[in-house]
């Protein structure tokens, strides 16, 4: 199997156009309760698929030749799959509750690949 790192991803607009921050603070609690159960469900119906759970990300540091900085990317989450082609890793994602109950923007899916020998 190959495996896969899936980037949840984020943005202001996407925030907006769900109208996630006009929800009343009720509202919002039931749809996060909501998206956890969702989201767990996602991991449990996948787990033999999962290498490593992952996780939220935080704040950015960014290093180049120039030094350090703070830097503001999309990226949210985290997650670790395996699956035999890039396909079959992307449709596990399909209606995802990052993006299907949260305001999330999407899930970018990308192949681990070896490191190149000489």
């Amino acid at each position: 199997m190959k495996r896969f790192l899936a980037i949840y991803t984020g943005n202001a607009d996407a925030r907006q156009r769900s109208g996630w921050d006009a929800l009343d603070p009720a509202t919002r609690g039931e749809r996060e309760q909501a998206g956890m159960t969702a989201w767990g469900a996602w991991m449990e119906r996948n787990q033999r698929r999962i290498v490593e759970a992952g996780g939220p990300l935080g704040r950015t540091k960014r290093v180049t030749a120039a030094g350090i900085e703070d830097f503001r990317n999309q990226m949210t989450g985290y997650v670790v799959v395996e699956a035999e082609s890039h396909e079959e890793a992307a449709r596990l994602f399909e209606n995802h509750p990052h993006f299907a109950i949260f305001p999330g923007e999407g899930v970018e899916i990308m192949e681990c690949l070896p490191i190149p020998t000489a």
